[in-house]
């Protein structure tokens, strides 16, 4: 059986609960921010190419309110998150040039620090708050940027935000809190997708122009089961600048801004020259990958999922032998859903090293998938069936 995914009601519900007691007092702002899977498109978001997630319905939770004086107080009910889990900020002074907040703490609380200090509305007032989440950590599936989005959010309910400032806008400035205060140099998606994401849609983004596309994903017979494989490989810290440098690379030898620019001949003029051979494999990854995307999202257009499907598992054999980011577990997953008849696709989804796989499937044949993998999987994989969900969002009492 696939996890029941708790209802946004029951996790406010908790989360308030959370605040009374360790605050003796009552939430008046609440807001919410999805996790996401991405459907296609791996890697390829910090190349200037295309992606497609989609929004969860596992989100993150905050309630809390405004007090008096200049210190924050933040607590995590996440028992995956590192210690502390309550921590206390002090605040910037409203009259400050530049908000600035030390980069210390918790790993989780560097993420909420990153955001006040890269938050474009008025200066934050102190306040008392509790994370709540149905995110998993660490599963690729992007809690990161729940909590980034979710704290963006929270902090605009607090002050009324900037009436002209852009969903765009928003997602930027929690990349940058990101790249700042967490040392990830990530793309724009996992931000874009929590920020924009809408029910029954995917969200094709244009990484270089920053633009997006809702795409129609709403065929009752049709869900995403998200299956974590719950391993995660260490090397994945430093594996992700490495990949970002070998892309950077061979773009500069094909004298090309990225590889959004590369082309096909492009991979076999590096071939030509006798480049690194892993340096050939990279380049040949995200230019086929940003391809594969473009045909997805026309597939998707025709709602022809047979061959939005195709494109998934090209994507992950792509992952695997191309951009060496797969492992065991993951490979595992892909083929024991691609066993079962009713599997359109199936993919690794997020950075790699483990984390979650995503299979495109016919409702009437999810259990069997999850049936199959439980029989032969040597593991304990934990299963979501998703549909396209909500992005960001104020809850109003």
């Amino acid at each position: 059986m696939a996890e029941p995914i708790p209802t946004l009601e029951s996790l406010l519900k908790e989360a308030k609960k959370v605040f009374r007691d360790k605050f003796d007092s009552e939430a008046d702002i609440a807001v919410a921010a999805p996790g996401r899977v991405n459907l296609i498109g791996e890697h390829t978001d910090y190349n200037d190419g295309f992606v497609m997630p989609m929004a969860l319905p596992l989100v993150t939770v905050i309630v809390g309110r405004k007090i008096a004086g200049d210190i924050t107080t933040i607590v995590t009910t996440n028992q995956d998150a590192d210690e502390p889990r309550t921590i206390n900020i002090e605040m910037p002074n409203v009259n400050a040039l530049v908000r600035t907040i030390e980069h210390t703490g918790p790993k989780w609380s560097l993420y909420v620090k990153g955001v006040i200090a890269n938050y474009h509305g008025p200066c934050p007032p102190a306040f008392q708050a509790v994370i709540h989440t149905s995110v998993p950590t660490g599963g690729g599936l992007s809690s990161s940027a729940a909590l980034e989005v979710g704290t963006y959010t929270f902090l605009d309910a607090l002050t009324g935000g900037s009436p002209n400032e852009s969903l765009n806008d928003k997602a930027l400035a929690c990349q940058r809190a990101e790249h700042q205060y967490a040392g990830m140099p990530c793309g724009i998606m996992d931000q874009f997708i929590s920020m924009m994401g809408k029910n029954g849609n995917a969200l094709l983004i244009d990484c270089r122009s920053m633009t997006s596309e809702l795409l129609p994903l709403d065929d009752p017979q049709i869900v995403v089961l998200v299956t974590n494989s719950n391993v995660k490989h260490e090397l994945t810290g430093s594996e992700y600048p490495t990949r970002r440098k070998h892309c950077e690379e061979a773009a500069l030898i094909l004298k090309k801004v990225s590889l959004r620019d590369a082309n096909e001949a492009d991979i076999e003029y590096l071939k030509s020259i006798e480049t690194d051979d892993t340096l050939i494999k990279r380049a040949r990854h995200v230019i086929t990958e940003i391809q594969r995307t473009t045909l997805a999202a026309a597939a998707l257009k025709d709602k022809n999922y047979q061959k939005f499907g195709k494109l998934m598992v090209d994507s992950h054999n792509s992952l695997k032998d191309d951009y060496a980011v797969s492992c065991p577990e993951l490979d595992s997953l892909v083929c024991l859903a691609l066993e079962v008849e009713g599997v359109l696709g199936s993919r690794m989804t997020g950075g790699g090293f483990g984390g979650c796989t995503v299979t495109l499937v016919y409702s009437h044949a999810v259990e069997k998938v999850i049936d199959n993998i439980k029989k032969h999987y040597k593991g304990k994989p934990t299963f979501y069936v998703c549909k396209p969900s909500h992005g960001a969002q104020i809850i109003h009492k």
